[in-house]
């Protein structure tokens, strides 16, 4: 008699059910932190619109668009946001970056901004708890 080496078709049905599963729960777990890590593109862009705003108001009456400040372009370093400035006047500016593709869809995030006004030099950043990265 020879014995015969391998696996049934059951053992093998149940180890791809046992990889679907795993797979179902951590893909959307794994699509979450990305979309978080994603945030610091948002981030980073704000406050270097900050830098540049600040730059121009130093030699300007009031504080400009983003064309005014030097910033090219309407999207992010790495894209994943469009970003425009609003409100621009002599004591302060909103720029608001909000999600493009995946990132739209990054729940309470979708829209970031930051609020620099004579009360608030350093700027209101809102939602709070999209700035803590």
């Amino acid at each position: 008699m020879s014995s015969q080496r391998g696996f049934t078709l059951i053992e093998m049905m149940i180890a791809v059910i046992v990889i679907g599963i795993l797979a179902a729960i951590a893909l959307p777990a794994y699509q979450d932190y990305v979309r978080e890590a994603r945030r610091a593109d948002a981030l980073d862009s704000l406050m270097y619109i900050q830098n540049l705003q600040e730059k121009w108001r130093a030699n300007n009456p009031a504080y400009g668009s983003l064309a005014n400040i030097g910033f090219t372009g309407t999207t992010s370093v790495d894209g994943y946001y469009s970003l425009a400035v609003s409100g621009a006047s002599a004591t302060g500016f909103v720029v608001t970056a909000t999600g493009l593709g995946p990132q739209a869809s990054d729940t309470g995030c979708t829209s970031i901004t930051l609020t620099v006004s004579a009360a608030n030099p350093r700027g209101v950043k809102a939602p709070a708890s999209c700035w803590n990265n």
